[in-house]
């Protein structure tokens, strides 16, 4: 009876919603087009394709090509490296606006991308990116001559975790590039308990309706499919907590954030301590989900740099 309730309330959720889970499916993610400047932001700096998912990001104008079948590229990447998680349906100038934060240091960026298709079915979604992701930082040395780092934002942080989840099956294979990063920042770090919170929010941005009977839909994907879903939300999240990844850590959140809570930034940072990782936490009274940098660009500026510069990535830039 339980499960016919839950599907129930799926069948009434999605005719709200009637052709989401298509577009959903067949959206394309975050810059996906062809190398592009964006404009009124960093004027030099181009954005190339490197598959669906995954985007790099330089000052140069580079030209990588993909081997799909092995995740080599056609040129070593020899600079350092920010892997950048984004959060779910960041449009292209916000990204390169983050981006910019490394660009001006003399970074790279590997901005990843999940669609919410791929988050609601991780095994053919986000767990695909995951894996890509990795066998991309293995083979090609990103990373191995010069420092690399991760920015995770909202559920970019899960997705991360997913890799982390990667890495737990084949530590021998795979923890070498876990060892390349020196450094970790997490701005409004989501996990499984946030999903319901935050997920219909980015989808539906302006439309409270939908908002609510989208949040309907996910309570009930998340309980009639545990199986191909929850349980590899949790799996993630139990990873997540006890991170293999051993460099020092920075929480950027607030106060006033539902989706990004503190209090679950705190306790993640407080069992990451217990594990040898050095934690700071950056907590601001009021600002919203995702919109740290925007709210209190200098403070965030400041903050990073000065994380960045005591991991060793940056020599007392500011």
């Amino acid at each position: 009876m339980e499960v016919c309730r839950l599907r129930a309330v799926a069948s009434v959720a999605k005719r709200h919603c009637e052709g989401l889970t298509c577009s959903l499916k067949n959206s394309h993610p975050l810059l996906s087009c062809a190398p592009v400047m964006v404009v009124g932001l960093n004027r030099s700096a181009h954005t190339m394709k490197i598959n669906d998912n995954m985007q790099y990001i330089s000052n140069d104008k580079v030209k990588l090509k993909l081997d799909p079948s092995n995740m080599k590229l056609n040129q070593n990447i020899e600079k350092p490296l920010c892997i950048m998680m984004n959060y779910m349906m960041a449009k292209p100038k916000h990204v390169q606006k983050y981006a910019d934060l490394y660009l001006t240091q003399g970074i790279d960026v590997i901005a990843v991308s999940c669609t919410p298709w791929q988050l609601m079915w991780p095994v053919k979604g986000s767990q695909v990116i995951a894996d890509q992701l990795l066998r991309l930082l293995e083979v090609n040395s990103c990373g191995s001559t010069h420092p690399m780092m991760v920015h995770g934002f909202s559920v970019g942080a899960y997705l991360w975790s997913e890799l982390l989840v990667q890495t737990t099956k084949n530590k021998e294979r795979y923890q070498p590039v876990l060892d390349r990063v020196a450094a970790q920042v997490f701005d409004s770090g989501a996990d499984i308990h946030e999903i319901p919170v935050g997920f219909p929010t980015a989808v539906f941005p302006k439309n409270k309706f939908l908002q609510e009977t989208f949040r309907a839909y996910i309570k009930a994907h998340m309980k009639v499919f545990y199986n191909v879903a929850t349980k590899h939300y949790m799996m993630a999240t139990g990873v997540f907590h006890k991170n293999p990844c051993k460099a020092p850590s920075l929480f950027l959140v607030s106060k006033t954030d539902s989706i990004g809570a503190e209090k679950r930034s705190r306790e993640k940072a407080a069992s990451w301590e217990t594990l040898g990782i050095k934690c700071t936490i950056k907590c601001w009274d009021k600002s919203p989900h995702v919109q740290h940098y925007m709210r209190h660009p200098e403070e965030y500026r400041s903050t990073l740099y000065s994380h960045l510069t005591k991991c060793g990535i940056l020599n007392n830039k500011s």
